[in-house]
């Protein structure tokens, strides 16, 4: 496909990545020359260095006819017009990331539609339904709802009295035969492992698992853990995410944010009824202290400066906090944050990828229900071809490829937890999660 991308910071920077390697033809446009530059040096595209939004760069960028539009710059006003030139020159489909939401909203004079654009991606709404996510599992490290909220995906950190440390995967589920469950990845020292029978667990690994959401309790005592409920939550930043988090839970927890901005604090306090909004800086220690800072279950934070924090959920989760969660716009920082554990790791540049890739994906019928943020694994969703390979002989017959694992089975409303003896048919579902260079072999797999 020929894909045209406006804006190569963060967000555009790891979708053309993402899509160059897929052997698409790609062209990105900045204003920015030393974003052009990066881009240029760091990925096989074409790049124009110019304003998005102008006819005559987007007509360079030979954006006639093209497959797909990405107006992805920070400011809202020049995706706007970015995808309103785009469509009248003759784009085939318009994906716009826009900040403020109001424009989605009903009420809004200024629609989306009239731009031509036919999806739009709201960053600060993703990041925030992942944090809601891992306040209402605060014993886990990353959370992902498959089927509905049917299916959950949860990472753990394997610590030294935990009873699957030193285990191999055959030992575990030898030993739990009557708990289905699946283990897609593991994260160890930054590299990402996909699991299969000898390989044994260390402490500090990260691993994730799958299970039904009606198997959870098990799982956790499974791992040695018990389950836990939040309700006493911090949030470090009145931003859009910080407002969104609180919106979402002041209604059924106890939630306080911190805002070192007095006029904003005092907007905020009047817009969120139910939530405290005290005046003061998250990274002051004797400040944490004085809100009994070790009784807190959740400590979110998302300024909109991330050496902030860092620092301050770095202190808090000294100061004995259960869970802290970390927005992060600088994705080379995340490897290192999970390397040190001091919590999970939210970024709303990676949760908008994920949201322009599954698109794209969909359109090819080979669908990527997402990649993680944390691993370097994707989910693919596949139905397999009548007469495939995957449908003649049971899984542990098939030369599947080592980087990747089939996770579920979905026949007819039916979800199970794949085995090697599972038969798949055409009339079948099925999860598969892998590495980006399994992928190849995986639709020879699943395609005749």
């Amino acid at each position: 496909m020929r894909i045209v991308i406006i804006g190569v910071g963060e967000v555009g920077f790891h979708v053309a990545k993402a899509l160059s390697i897929e052997d698409h033809d790609i062209t990105v446009i900045d204003i920015n020359p030393d974003k052009c530059r990066r881009a240029s040096e760091h990925l096989d595209v074409i790049v124009v260095h110019g304003n998005g939004a102008s006819p005559k760069n987007l007509l360079q960028a030979n954006i006639e006819g093209a497959d797909y539009v990405l107006a992805l710059t920070r400011v809202d006003e020049v995706n706007l017009i970015a995808s309103q030139q785009a469509h009248l020159l003759g784009a085939k489909k318009i994906i716009a990331r826009l900040r403020n939401q109001h424009y989605s909203t009903r009420e809004s004079i200024i629609r989306p539609e009239k731009f031509g654009i036919d999806l739009v991606i709201h960053p600060e709404k993703a990041a925030c339904q992942e944090i809601v996510r891992l306040v209402r599992h605060p014993y886990s490290t990353q959370v992902m709802e498959f089927e509905g909220g049917r299916l959950l995906m949860l990472g753990f950190r394997i610590v030294s009295k935990s009873p699957i440390a030193n285990q191999t995967v055959r030992k575990i589920c030898a030993d739990h035969q009557n708990l289905k469950f699946g283990i897609i990845g593991v994260l160890r020292e930054g590299e990402t492992s996909i699991p299969w029978a000898d390989f044994e667990f260390k402490t500090n690994d990260i691993a994730y698992f799958l299970i039904q959401k009606t198997d959870l309790e098990n799982l956790l005592y499974m791992l040695g853990r018990r389950k836990k409920h939040s309700n006493r939550i911090m949030i470090v930043g009145a931003s859009k995410i910080g407002r969104s988090v609180a919106g979402e839970l002041q209604d059924e927890m106890n939630v306080r944010i911190l805002e070192n901005r007095r006029e904003k604090a005092g907007d905020v306090a009047n817009e969120l009824g139910n939530t405290m909004v005290i005046y003061g800086d998250g990274t002051d220690v004797e400040l944490l202290k004085s809100e009994n800072i070790s009784e807190v279950d959740s400590f979110i934070t998302v300024t909109n400066n991330e050496q902030t924090n860092l620092l301050s959920s770095m202190l808090a989760h000294h100061l004995g906090v259960r869970q802290t969660m970390i927005h992060i716009t600088t994705t080379e920082y995340m490897p290192i944050i999970q390397e040190i554990g001091i919590g999970a790791v939210i970024s709303k540049n990676l949760s908008t990828v994920n949201s322009i890739m599954r698109e794209i994906r969909s359109d090819q019928n080979e669908m990527s229900v997402m990649s993680f943020d944390e691993i370097d694994v994707e989910v693919m969703e596949f139905n397999p071809e009548i007469g495939s390979k995957v449908t003649l002989r049971p899984l542990e017959e098939l030369a599947f490829p080592k980087d990747s694992i089939v996770g579920v089975i979905n026949h007819h409303g039916h979800l199970s937890i794949a085995r090697g003896s599972s038969q798949l048919t055409s009339e079948d579902t099925v999860l598969v999660f892998a590495k980006q260079s399994a992928i190849p072999k995986l639709k020879k797999l699943f395609n005749v």
